[in-house]
């Protein structure tokens, strides 16, 4: 394109000249004393609607480079915006300029970009040679053309039009640029509302993705991890750690540090009397420091770091750690990121305790099932694993607790030659609590058994033993009988537990001893009942787990199911037997857990 411009549109143009700089062929416009033509409305008009159809700053820039251009051919244009924050001037839209330009920042009275945002006034330079304050950017530039970028009093940037001719701009061109200004400043403040509305709304967005992805990750090393990387979608830094306080609130220890990409493993000690983390810690806010080699409370950890940000991590009134970002860039982080990390870091100091519990919890839990372990295998020792046997008993005991230790409690007590107690009973509740219990019950029950009282003694002597000892709501179902192997008789007596059933000849009957749980009432007393038996007899003793067993569709094993596989299997082992019946209940409940212990003990007469 050729830097001859077309001869103008005839517009008059009344208004005084004066030099921004005495020594400077300069020139400003005073908009007050100059007349608007009708040709001039029309491009305000034109200019107007192209501006208002659109929101997006780019795009508004791009249409503003076009407008103008349709009446100063331009070869060099730019659009520079205030950075409140820095004080300096940033190119957002240019044409013409090389890779280099548009990186530059403009301090404010700097050069003519600069001394127009510092006057507020427009500048025309026939000859940039002429002025002191011009910065020879471009070696090309002969003449320039600049205005104030001005909204509601409040300057937003400057407009910018550069060539390689001397004397290219003239009056006119003044006059349109100064017209077009605040036309423009309005749109790009539009512009910039909506982008900051725009990205306000995808900012909430992302936090309330981040918190809600937060809240379901209780690994507190993985957690910290996606803090590092969820952080990233909202603010661009380089360099970030999470540091979390001792246990005795002094020191700040290094958790999770990320360095240029890569996961930073080095852990680093501070105690909150130094350094700006520690100062973010005794404050209690968030510390922005534009450049920390000119802040004396800075530790150097990395060279390269000239920007850091610091969000102490609140939860139920006291700090836990700090986030700390930082950037290679002087006055990186502004006003909105440190809202964002102050918004964020409630939600992560959240999940950080909430992860930490978990770990506590998991760890209880891991010396929890130690314990239970350990107490299966005491329990396990304290019952007996083999059933004795006599010339004419055939006897056999099967057990499965619910859970990893159980309530029941069953037990062969030698009573002397050819007599065995045999001992079933079921402790209220279930797990560890119940099997101490059913634990300090055989501890009594043996203790006793050395001067070998009779069935309805023995629970008597229990039921006393267990009311000096009660404990609220803990009472003992039992069945105790003696079997004598000379008469092949049973006598039984029961004090709340499940009747025992004998099968002869095919048929099944219950055997009707009754009484009060032990450890109940001060004072019970117990029938006894003597059962004659006969070769072929078979005798199953068992726990309320096997008749109260449920399937899928809530129905239970009873009675009558136990007492046909009973006599169906009377003809076999007493072992045969016992593992018949388990087998049977294991197919009833199908896929249904077990919710109490199931335990049976087989006698089969020879």
């Amino acid at each position: 394109m050729s830097d001859t411009p077309p001869s103008p549109p005839p517009h008059e143009f009344e208004g005084d000249y004066r030099p921004a700089d005495s020594s400077a062929s300069a020139a400003a416009l005073d908009p007050i004393n100059a007349r608007i033509e009708p040709a001039d409305v029309a491009y305000l008009m034109r200019l107007t609607d192209a501006l208002n159809t659109t929101l997006d700053l780019q795009t508004l820039l791009a249409r503003t480079s076009e407008l103008i251009r349709s009446l100063i051919p331009y070869r060099i244009f730019a659009i520079f915006l205030l950075n409140d924050r820095t004080h300096d001037l940033r190119m957002r839209f240019q044409i013409g300029h090389s890779p280099l330009v548009e990186r530059i920042r403009v301090p404010v009275g700097k050069g003519v970009v600069g001394q127009v945002a510092l006057t507020r006034q427009p500048i025309l330079l026939n000859d940039v040679s002429t002025a002191d304050y011009y910065i020879a950017a471009n070696p090309d530039v002969r003449s320039e053309l600049a205005v104030p970028l001005i909204a509601k009093n409040r300057l937003i940037g400057v407009l910018d039009l550069e060539s390689e001719q001397p004397g290219f701009f003239r009056p006119e061109h003044l006059h349109v640029l100064t017209m077009t200004a605040s036309r423009i400043a309005q749109s790009i403040e539009n512009a910039r509302l909506y982008a900051r509305v725009s990205r306000q709304a995808q900012t909430l967005e992302v936090l309330n993705e981040i918190a809600v992805e937060l809240a379901s990750i209780l690994e507190l090393n993985l957690l910290l991890e996606r803090v590092g990387q969820l952080l990233r979608r909202l603010i661009d830094y380089q360099m970030f750690t999470i540091m979390l306080l001792d246990e005795r609130g002094e020191t700040l220890i290094t958790r999770y540090a990320w360095r240029f990409g890569y996961v930073h493993a080095p852990i680093r000690r501070v105690p909150i009397s130094s350094g700006i983390v520690g100062a973010a810690v005794r404050e209690w806010r968030p510390i922005n420091v534009p450049d920390v080699t000119k802040d004396p409370r800075y530790l150097p950890m990395n060279p390269e770091t000239r920007s850091e940000l610091i969000a102490p991590l609140f939860y139920k009134g006291r700090v836990i750690g700090v986030l700390d970002l930082e950037h290679t860039r002087p006055a990186f982080f502004n006003e909105e990121h440190e809202r964002i990390l102050t918004t964020l870091a409630s939600q992560i100091a959240i999940a950080i305790e909430n992860a930490r519990l978990y770990q506590a919890v998991h760890r209880q839990e891991r010396q929890l099932e130690k314990d239970i372990t350990m107490a299966r295998e005491v329990q396990l020792r304290l019952l007996p694993t083999e059933a004795p046997s006599h010339p004419h008993a055939d006897m056999a005991v099967r057990f499965l607790p619910a859970r990893t230790i159980g309530g029941d409690l069953y037990d062969f007590l030698d009573y002397g030659p050819n007599r065995t107690a045999i001992v079933l009973g079921d402790v209220s509740g279930k797990a560890a609590p119940a099997a101490l219990f059913a634990a300090l019950v055989s501890g009594i029950m043996r203790a006793a058994a050395v001067q070998q009282p009779d069935p309805a003694a023995m629970l008597a002597l229990l039921n006393d033993a267990l009311q000096e000892r009660k404990l609220d709501s803990q009472y003992v179902t039992m069945l105790f009988a003696l079997w004598n192997d000379e008469n092949r008789t049973l006598q039984v007596a029961n004090s709340g537990a499940v009747q025992p059933v004998v099968c002869r000849a095919g048929q099944a009957l219950p055997v009707r001893a009754e009484g009060f749980p032990l450890g109940m009432f001060p004072g019970a007393a117990y029938e006894e009942l003597s059962v004659a038996t006969q070769p072929g007899d078979a005798i199953v003793f068992i726990s309320d787990g096997i008749l109260d067993a449920e399937n899928e569709k809530e129905e239970m094993f009873g009675e009558d199911r136990l007492a046909g596989l009973l006599c169906e299997y009377r003809d076999q082992p007493a072992k045969e037997i016992s593992e018949a019946i388990l087998a049977d209940v294991t197919r009833f409940q199908g896929g249904k857990d077990r919710f109490d212990d199931e335990t049976i003990i087989v006698l089969r007469v020879r």
